[in-house]
């Protein structure tokens, strides 16, 4: 665009330097058809082109230094510091709980009682139901009698041996009944406890699942305990990051159900890797004191696999690559007369939410350009916006 300026205005020069007489004059060496001619007439018109090339660079000086109006790239800046950068790595998982529980009955027949409902609170060893016996505590009194009189008669015949009385033989039957009434009744007692339901833990009745009156075996669900105070997240991890957890690690868990983000400890690593997925198992312990957990639902774990005292972090939208790939970042130069756009290139690390931690190429203190990072050009003049 200069050279078609210099040119025009060349023109207008020669025009009103006479400029009839040049156009005829350069006619005229052409039509000379003379090399000499003709050349020695461009080196005139040089002369001229170079003399007015030379004021002009003059006033186009002049004009920058007194034009309030010129325009300039509109930026805002931010000055870099080190921070503390940590990256996580977000596993999905489940809660669970290990206290959550179907109970079944040991013992076939009718569900005589059942003393709890749903929604109830029960200790452990609590009785929460009972099957009809079907005539077995009867049988039990009566062998609860046969074993008191073969009590009765080991220890006499006990005391007619000792003061030697008797025959061994008949001291011998006599243990051997008494032992084994008592083996009888204890068998009774265990068999008659299966038709009592207890609480195996404490915890919250979920569901009753089968009503009194119904008649049920083993197999069939009675009901659902469930402890909601010791939940775990279980998820599967990828087997590069198995030097990367270590027990009792602290875990951000996220259930977004809740609405909530839990502090949980890393209580249990797997031991085996899964060779379809090549992941491994891992447990985390996870508070539930506003008891809002529940068995199933979905979390997000953050585990920390990355951590740098002394980082520097930049927002990752101002990041550009070129054409080979190298990631550019612009600064702002003010040590001259006005604040210039400088391409910086950098090596970037990791990423953490809208920042990316920058490795090298850039240093604290310096000053980048955040609004207008994708406008500007190494070396224009910015204009920084103060906000």
């Amino acid at each position: 665009m200069k050279k078609i300026l210099y040119i025009s205005l060349l023109g207008l020069l020669i025009t009103s330097c006479g400029g009839d007489s040049k156009t005829a004059s350069v006619d005229k060496a052409i039509e000379s058809k003379d090399l000499a001619t003709i050349k020695a007439s461009r080196a005139e018109i040089q002369k001229q082109y170079d003399a007015i090339a030379a004021e002009l660079a003059k006033l186009d000086l002049a004009i920058a230094e007194l034009d309030t109006l010129k325009k300039s790239a509109l930026v805002t800046t931010a000055i870099v510091n080190d921070t503390i950068f940590t990256h996580y790595i977000d596993i999905q998982g489940n809660v669970d709980t290990k206290q959550n529980l179907i109970i079944y009955p040991e013992y076939s027949g009718v569900l005589s009682q059942v003393y709890v409902k749903s929604g109830q609170k029960v200790n452990k060893g609590q009785i929460l139901a009972r099957i009809d016996d079907g005539g077995l505590s009867n049988q039990l009194a009566q062998m609860e009698t046969q074993a008191t009189l073969a009590k009765t008669t080991f220890e006499r015949q006990k005391n007619l041996w000792d003061k030697k009385i008797g025959s061994e033989i008949q001291f011998l039957q006599a243990k051997t009944n008494y032992e084994a009434q008592m083996k009888a009744v204890a068998q009774m007692r265990a068999q008659l406890g299966k038709t009592i339901v207890k609480a195996p833990f404490s915890g919250v009745i979920d569901e009753v699942i089968t009503e009194k009156g119904q008649v049920v075996g083993p197999g069939q669900q009675l009901m659902r305990i469930v402890n909601l105070s010791d939940m775990y997240v279980s998820a599967n991890v990828p087997e590069s990051f198995i030097g990367k957890i270590k027990n009792g690690a602290i875990v951000d868990v996220e259930v977004k159900s809740t609405g909530k983000i839990y502090k949980g400890k890393v209580r249990q690593i797997g031991n085996y890797i899964n060779p379809n997925n090549r992941n491994f198992s891992i447990e985390v312990a996870v508070p539930n004191s506003d008891n809002l957990l529940r068995p199933n639902q979905v979390a997000v774990l953050k585990i920390e696999d990355y951590k740098k005292p002394n980082a520097i972090l930049v927002p990752e939208s101002i990041v550009t690559e070129n054409a080979v790939g190298e990631k550019i970042i612009y600064t702002v130069d003010t040590s001259g007369k006005e604040p210039k756009a400088i391409k910086k290139t950098i090596v970037v690390g990791l990423t953490s939410g809208a920042n990316i931690e920058v490795k090298s190429g850039l240093n604290k203190g310096e000053q980048i350009i955040i609004e207008g990072a994708r406008s500007v050009q190494n070396g224009d003049v910015v204009e920084i916006i103060k906000k």
